[in-house]
C-alpha cells in the first residue's frame, strides 16, 4: 500500500503595500498622534517649560546692554547661550515651533469633539436598560394611574431635560429616557476654543502690536510725539512690523508725585500729563489727564503707563568768557529703597570759544558722580536716607578733556568711556559734594554749579491691537470651565407596566422602576435621584 503524503501549503503572504499608501499611513498615524489631547497637554506643559529662559536670563527686546554684559562676563558659554536663541525666547524658532504645535494639537482635538458634540444633541436620549436594577441608583415601587398616566405626569416634571417616551417589550410598558448636562461637554469645548482664542490673540498681538519707552522730564517741557522709533529710548516692534506707522500721539509730562510710607517704600506714583491724538494734532489741542501705575491712558489704540521714575540732576557750567550752559539729564536709580543714583553728565563749550575744533574737544566737561534726593552725609561720604527730594546733593568728580562726544562710538549714560581716561585724554579736576546752588571752580576758572534736580517718569507707549481679545478669549475660558466644573451629567429612566397579577385579579396597578446613573463621578447624585424620585413618583399602590 503506498502511503501519500502532502505538505501543508504555506499561510499567504499579506499584500505589500504601496509606497504612497505608507506614506499616507505614516501620515495619518503622526496626524492622529498630534490632534491627541495628552499631546496637546504635553505640548502646553513644554510651552511653559520653555518660557522659563525668558523670565530667568536678561532679555534683548527688554534690554540689550544687559544681554551684553551677560554674554561678555562669560566669554565660553555665553555665546552658545546665544545660539540657542536664549536671550530672544518669545522669538526664538523653538518656542515658536512649540507654539505653532500647540495651536496645531489644539485645533485638530477640538474641532472633531465639536462635532461629536454636535451629533450628541441631535441624538435622542438611550432607551432604558432591560434590567434597571443593575444601575447604581435603583428603585421599585407601584402606582395606581395608568402606565401612560404615570409617564406623561414625569415628563412635564422633568422640565429642563431632554426626554424620550417609548413603548416598552411588554404588553401595556411604557418607558422614559431623561437627560440632563449636555451644557457640561458644551462648557469644555468653550473653554478649550476659547484658550486656542487666547493663543491666536497673543500671536497677533506679538506680531503686529509694537511697544516703545520713553525718558521725560517732568516740567512741562516739550515732551515727545510718536513720530518714529527714533523717539523712544528703546523700542520693540513685533515680527511684522517695521516701525513705521505709528499712531500719531504727542504727550508732554506736567509734573510727578511719589507717595512713600514712613519706611520709604513707594505707595503710588501719579503724573499729570497733557496729550494730542487725531483731530487735536491739526488743531493744537491739548487735553489734560492723571495717569498711575497700572491706570494707563488709553487713546487711539494705544496705551500710555506710568512705569517708574528717578532724578535729573541739572548744572550750570559757567566758562572763563561769561558764557553758560545748562544741562539735565537723567541718572540710574542705583538703590530703589533711598533712590541714590548715579550718572554721568557730559557738556561742551558754545560755539566760537576756541579756534579749532581739538582745542575745543580738549574743554568739554564731564560730571560723573551720584545724586542723593535726602543726603546722609558720613565724613565725605553721600549716602540717601529716603527717596523723596526735600534734602538733595551731589558727590561729583568734575573732568576735563574729550568725553568721547565725537569720536562717533556708542557710549553709556550712566559712565564715562574709561578709555578716554586711561589714554589721558579726559583728567580728572575735582571730586565735591555739593549742594543746590553751591559751586566748584576748576584751574581755568570755569565754574560748575549744582543747581538742584528735577524728577523725570518713564513712559512706555503700548499698542496690541489684539488685547481686548485676550481679555475676552480669557473671560470666555474661565465661563466654560467653571461650567464645565458645576455641571453634572446624568441619565434616568423610568418603566411603568401593569402588574400582571393584579390584572388577573380584575384589578389594575401599575408596577414603576427607575433607575438612575451619573456619567460623570459627582458628589451628591445619590440624594439629588431620591429628590426626583420624591417629586415624580408617588407612593399610591391602591385599587381601581
Amino acid at each position: 500500500m503506498t502511503v501519500t503524503t502532502e505538505t501543508p501549503a504555506a499561510p499567504a503572504r499579506p499584500p505589500r503595500q504601496s509606497l504612497p499608501r505608507k506614506v499616507f499611513a505614516v501620515l495619518r498615524n503622526t496626524w492622529r498622534g498630534l490632534t491627541s489631547m495628552r499631546t496637546a497637554l504635553m505640548l502646553l506643559f513644554l510651552l511653559a517649560l520653555a518660557a522659563i529662559p525668558g523670565a530667568l536670563l536678561p532679555q534683548r527686546s527688554l534690554n540689550q546692554s544687559k544681554v551684553d554684559e551677560y554674554i561678555r562676563n562669560r566669554p565660553t558659554l555665553g555665546p552658545w547661550m546665544d545660539r540657542f536663541e536664549l536671550f530672544d525666547v518669545f522669538s526664538s524658532f523653538w518656542f515658536t515651533a512649540v507654539y505653532v504645535l500647540l495651536f496645531v494639537s489644539l485645533v485638530g482635538c477640538i474641532l472633531p469633539r465639536c462635532y461629536d458634540h454636535y451629533k450628541a444633541l441631535r441624538t435622542p436620549p438611550v432607551k432604558a436598560p432591560r434590567n434597571l436594577s443593575r444601575l447604581p441608583h435603583h428603585y421599585a415601587g407601584a402606582d395606581a394611574e395608568s402606565a401612560d398616566e404615570v409617564i406623561e405626569r414625569a415628563r412635564k416634571e422633568l422640565r429642563g431635560w431632554r426626554t424620550v417616551v417609548q413603548q416598552g417589550t411588554r404588553d401595556g410598558e411604557v418607558t422614559l429616557s431623561a437627560e440632563k448636562g449636555y451644557t457640561r461637554e458644551a462648557g469644555n469645548l468653550v473653554f478649550h476654543l476659547a484658550l486656542v482664542g487666547l493663543l491666536a490673540a497673543v500671536a497677533a498681538g506679538k506680531l503686529f502690536g509694537y511697544e516703545g519707552n520713553v525718558v521725560v522730564i517732568a516740567n512741562d517741557g516739550p515732551g515727545f510725539c510718536t513720530t518714529s522709533p527714533a523717539v523712544f529710548d528703546s523700542f520693540r516692534a513685533g515680527n511684522v512690523n517695521d516701525g513705521t506707522g505709528l499712531t500719531p500721539l504727542c504727550v508732554r509730562v506736567k509734573n510727578f508725585k511719589a507717595d512713600y510710607l514712613p519706611n520709604g517704600q513707594a505707595e503710588m506714583f501719579t503724573s499729570d500729563i497733557s496729550y494730542q491724538s487725531g483731530a487735536d494734532l491739526a488743531s493744537g489741542t491739548w487735553r489734560d489727564t492723571t495717569i498711575k501705575v497700572n491706570h494707563p491712558l488709553r487713546v487711539a489704540g494705544d496705551r500710555i503707563y506710568l512705569q517708574g521714575h528717578g532724578f535729573a540732576p541739572k548744572f550750570t557750567v559757567t566758562f572763563p568768557d561769561g558764557q553758560t550752559r545748562t544741562e539735565s539729564i537723567q541718572w540710574r536709580p542705583d538703590d530703589a529703597t533711598t533712590f541714590l543714583s548715579s550718572g554721568v553728565l557730559r557738556i561742551d563749550p558754545p560755539g566760537g570759544m576756541y579756534p579749532n575744533e581739538d582745542e575745543r574737544r580738549k574743554h568739554q566737561i564731564a560730571i560723573q558722580g551720584l545724586f542723593a534726593p535726602t543726603a546722609l552725609l558720613h565724613g565725605s561720604l553721600l549716602t540717601s536716607a529716603f527717596p523723596s527730594m526735600t534734602d538733595p546733593a551731589v558727590a561729583v568728580d568734575i573732568y576735563v578733556g574729550d568725553t568721547g562726544l565725537d569720536t562717533g562710538r556708542a557710549q553709556s549714560l550712566f559712565s564715562l568711556d574709561q578709555e578716554m581716561i586711561k589714554q589721558g585724554r579726559l583728567l580728572k579736576e575735582q571730586r565735591v559734594n555739593l549742594k543746590p546752588g553751591e559751586s566748584a571752580t576748576l584751574s581755568d576758572g570755569t565754574k560748575v554749579t549744582f543747581d538742584g534736580a528735577e524728577e523725570f517718569v518713564n513712559l512706555q507707549v503700548s499698542h496690541d491691537p489684539a488685547q481686548q481679545w485676550v481679555l475676552i478669549s480669557a473671560l470666555t475660558m474661565m465661563a466654560g470651565l467653571l461650567v464645565s466644573l458645576l455641571v453634572k451629567r446624568r441619565r434616568i429612566w423610568l418603566r411603568a407596566y401593569p402588574d400582571p397579577d393584579v390584572a388577573a385579579e380584575g384589578k389594575r396597578r401599575t408596577v414603576v422602576e427607575m433607575g438612575g446613573l451619573a456619567r460623570t463621578d459627582q458628589a451628591g447624585w445619590g440624594g439629588e435621584f431620591d429628590r426626583l424620585r420624591e417629586r415624580l413618583l408617588t407612593e399610591n399602590p391602591g385599587e381601581k
